[in-house]
């Protein structure tokens, strides 16, 4: 029996797998197996502290590695059966990753096995989110490819899970604790820059996994507080070029550094992987011999890398990360520095860096209208046409305007891009481009511009070149509507000469007074009384009746429909229906009054005011003049009044009532258009179809892009695949191209010789000349007419 004993205590001391087995089985009958191995794997942790087992060279030392791994193999899979004895198995574990407590840093497959082992632990709740954190995020820059893939998405995952339900804050905060520790480690280095290639080696670049982690997490929805955005905008200024280009792109919203970064996401590698593939099968193409096979196999590879690269430009977009711009503490201050920072390393940073700073730089200024005067200093040298991403230059510039900035700074600025952009020594394209970028700033700040440098600009409305005439005509149209008086009379319009009567334009600094009512309202007042019409039989309301409210279902999902951006700070406190505001004529005997109805506050106001000028009314009775202009003003107050007290006043419009409305408003807008309602009403209609293109974020309005600053352009040469797809859509519900010559039509014809052939009779038809011919052939023309018909049933297949 003893011998037995032993025998198999032998046999599990080589089979670990069996004795796991048998653990996870009977933890209590298989303890002393356990403990045989657990000793055993202490031994080699120990050994670890004079020699690292994973640096071993020899047979026998990677017999020692191969013979480590398996029991930490062990150890981690029955940890959970012996909790007390294996206390100490995730500190381990971690000296073992991280090389703390005197123990030598794995490497290697035994870093690798360290690392699932310890995974598998946390998914056992062997161990909590934090302690697993902790190990892993240390452990990301200096791990290899295919494990720091691993490692990423256990990190993201494990915050994803743990923030599912409610926010872990505890967790959260300890993240980003360690995140921000590994940024701030390498902001004391010397800025090497990336102008020059080979000049010198930069440092902390191990920064850009923690960058990487904090915009994975924001763009999963995880992260989405003011701490996570502390610390982008820490990175944003990080010695290490890379490290600061991905806090950018961070802020500006794109997904990738264009993708020049040594490491990227998975989704990255596959592109790049796929654009390979395409460039040998260019190069094999153009070595090898062209058949059609190979042709049509390289444009199925480029359709399928174009579709991929448009699905993740649309899953990302190119537009400005709104939430995390308007979470940035103290703006003017980190404005500031980001200028001070482009100014200071103007010589070290490369023009696509510095380009990628005076974006983030002047979206930040446009957001939060800040003043940073120097940086229109700054771009004035990079004002010419045959300057590198001047296009994105201008962008720039464009956005950084708002209505607070002096227009003193602004003016320079004009006049040196009128200098070098507006004039007949470049081409049309830049013309264009220079007109359309000072109208830009131009219509953010209207006051830098000069009234002689105006005049000149509009000239170019003449001009033969669509580009330029329809940018100088934008230019022209802009400054009817914000200030006309630096127009030439002949240039003024109609319009913006009755606008000079009746008001005159704001000067600087001066807010716009905000909106007095809801526009188009009486457009949805009449769409209801239309519905109601139609459900009385034809009956109409009587005028001022109460509005149903059958409607109840409008506010169903009214937060989905509402921005989900903004931050409600809660419930606001309104008139309960018990003191509900009483407008009264007289009283009855009772004291009571006749009638009520609630008012809103502007209808109240809208109210008052009529009634006040129908008082004025009465005591100008004996001046006729002064009757005439107080009943004008008198019937404006109540027609204004009575437009308000229809729907203002009995009833809340919900997140629907509003759709409808901009639908209403829409639809107004298209008709007075078709009926000859000039430029104001196409203009007006242009307004609503943008902001109903742009309804899903209004902030989207501020930011431009490229192709708004070079304008209208000549239609480009298309490509193959372009030309493919109009002839395809021309061919769309017309008949197949080809001879009408043998078709059957619906109307009767002669038949064509070919047909007849085939109806002759047979004897007649043996008896014909081709027949004869076949028969008296010899086998050598048989031979012959055989290999032809081959060569063509050939011809036909391919």
């Amino acid at each position: 029996m003893v011998k037995s004993r032993v025998s198999r205590g032998m046999l599990l001391t080589n089979n670990l797998p069996q004795l796991q087995n048998l653990v996870k089985r009977d933890p209590v009958a298989y303890k002393e197996e356990f403990l045989v191995q657990y000793n055993h794997y202490q031994s080699l942790l120990r050994l670890q502290t004079v020699a690292p087992v994973a640096g071993a060279s020899t047979q026998k030392d990677n017999k020692s590695t191969e013979l480590f791994a398996d029991l930490i193999n062990f150890v981690s899979q029955t940890a959970q059966c012996y909790p007390v004895e294996t206390k100490e198995l995730p500190a381990q574990l971690s000296a073992l990753l991280l090389g703390t407590g005197g123990i030598m840093a794995v490497k290697g497959d035994l870093r690798e096995t360290a690392v699932k082992n310890l995974i598998m632990l946390r998914n056992k709740d062997v161990i909590d989110s934090i302690q697993l954190l902790q190990t892993l995020l240390p452990l990301l820059p200096h791990a290899g490819k295919e494990l720091r893939s691993t490692i990423r998405k256990t990190i993201l995952t494990d915050l994803k899970v743990s923030n599912q339900k409610s926010k872990n804050h505890r967790l959260n905060r300890v993240v980003q604790g360690l995140l921000f520790n590994i940024i701030e480690a390498g902001m004391g280095a010397e800025v090497v820059g990336n102008k020059g290639k080979g000049k010198g080696k930069e440092v902390g670049g191990e920064a850009i996994w923690a960058v990487m982690m904090v915009r994975e997490l924001w763009r999963k929805g995880v992260w989405t507080d003011a701490k996570t955005v502390s610390i982008a905008a820490l990175a944003a200024f990080h010695p290490n070029t890379k490290v600061q280009s991905a806090a950018i792109h961070f802020f500006l919203g794109s997904e990738t550094d264009d993708g020049k970064e040594d490491d990227t996401t998975d989704e990255e590698d596959a592109f790049r992987e796929a654009r390979r593939n395409i460039k040998g099968m260019e190069h094999r193409g153009g070595v090898n011999k062209k058949t059609g096979k190979r042709r049509r196999e390289m444009i199925t590879a480029n359709k399928n890398a174009n579709r991929k690269r448009k699905q993740k430009e649309a899953a990302v977009g190119n537009n400005a990360n709104f939430p995390a711009l308007e979470l940035l503490h103290d703006p003017q201050t980190f404005g500031e520095k980001m200028y001070d920072n482009l100014n200071r390393h103007d010589k070290q940073y490369s023009l696509e860096h510095k380009v990628l700073i005076m974006q983030l730089l002047s979206r930040v200024m446009g957001v939060h209208k800040l003043c940073v005067l120097g940086f229109y200093t700054y771009v004035i040298k990079y004002l010419t046409y045959h300057q590198l991403q001047v296009t994105l230059i201008l962008v720039s510039l464009a956005q950084s305007v708002h209505d607070l900035t002096p227009p003193d700074v602004l003016t320079p600025v004009i006049r040196k891009i009128a200098q070098e952009f507006v004039h007949p020594g470049v081409g049309a394209e830049v013309i264009a481009a220079g007109i359309n970028a000072i109208r830009e700033v131009c219509r953010r700040q209207p006051w830098c511009m000069e009234e002689d440098l105006l005049g000149d600009l509009i000239e170019y409305k003449k001009s033969k070149d669509k580009g330029v005439a329809t940018a100088s005509g934008g230019l022209l149209q802009l400054f009817r509507e914000v200030n006309p008086g630096m127009l030439k009379r002949r240039d003024r319009g109609k319009a913006a000469a009755m606008g000079l009567v009746n008001g005159q334009v704001a000067a600087y600094g001066r807010t716009q007074e905000g909106a007095d009512g809801i526009e188009g309202l009486e457009l949805l007042e009449e769409h209801w009384a239309q519905q109601r019409k139609e459900a009385n039989g034809g009956l109409s309301d009587d005028e001022g009746g109460d509005i149903d409210e059958e409607d109840e279902g409008g506010w169903d999902n009214w937060d989905v429909e509402s921005d989900t951006g903004s931050e409600s700070s809660g419930w606001n406190d309104v008139i309960s229906d018990d003191e509900d505001l009483v407008i009264s004529d007289s009283e009855d005997e009772d004291g009571k009054p006749k009638t009520k109805k609630k008012l809103g506050r502007k209808a109240q106001a809208a109210a008052d005011a009529a009634m006040d000028a129908e008082d004025d009314v009465e005591m100008a009775d004996n001046d006729d003049d002064d009757a005439k202009s107080v009943v004008s003003v008198a019937t404006t107050a109540t027609s204004e009044a009575k437009k308000m007290s229809l729907l203002a006043q009995q009833k809340i419009l919900t997140p629907a009532d509003f759709a409808l409305l901009n639908e209403l408003r829409l639809k107004a807008a298209r008709e007075a258009a078709e009926q000859g309602g000039g430029t104001a009403a196409k203009r007006k209609l242009a307004q609503l179809e943008a902001a109903k293109r742009s309804s899903s974020n209004d902030e989207q309005s501020r930011f431009l892009t490229e192709d708004e600053i070079l304008g209208a352009r000549k239609r480009t040469k298309q490509n193959y695949e372009e030309r493919m797809e109009s002839i395809r859509k021309g061919r769309e519900g017309r008949e197949k191209f080809g001879s009408a010559k043998g078709r059957k039509t619906g109307t009767p014809s002669s038949t064509t010789n070919r047909e007849k052939k085939r109806n002759k009779p047979l004897m007649m038809a043996v008896h014909s000349n081709s027949v004869v011919q076949k028969k008296k052939a010899s086998l050598r023309d048989k031979q012959i007419r055989l290999r032809a018909a081959i060569d063509k049933q050939k011809k036909m297949k391919h």
